[in-house]
């Protein structure tokens, strides 16, 4: 990642999980606590910790869309990701996300 990709527009949130939504066989990964995630998370997604990352067990021809509240948890785990071989996409934080949330 250069100096400028930091600046580079980022899709948004919703339009993350429009893509997710049209990849067949995709995977939406809600990295944060599972308290955090049992507070509320987006329909359909799977928690798995930033920290329990290692257990993985996903087929790496599935692709992962991954978020977190921020974005930061989830840029870390879509680069380990990456690093295993997975193609990971990172959608950033639902800390401004006013879609449906399931408790």
């Amino acid at each position: 990642m250069g100096l400028f990709d930091f600046f580079a527009r980022r899709p948004s949130l919703e339009e993350g999980l429009e893509r997710w939504k049209e990849t067949p066989d995709a995977v939406l990964l809600d990295v944060r606590t599972p308290e955090e995630y049992r507070a509320g998370h987006v329909p359909g997604a799977k928690n798995l910790p930033l920290d329990r990352l290692g257990g993985v067990n996903l087929p790496k021809s599935q692709p992962v869309f991954a978020y977190c509240l921020s974005g930061a948890r989830s840029a870390q785990a879509c680069a380990w990701l990456k690093r295993k071989g997975y193609e990971a996409t990172n959608l950033g934080g639902i800390g401004g996300y006013r879609g449906p949330l399931e408790t």
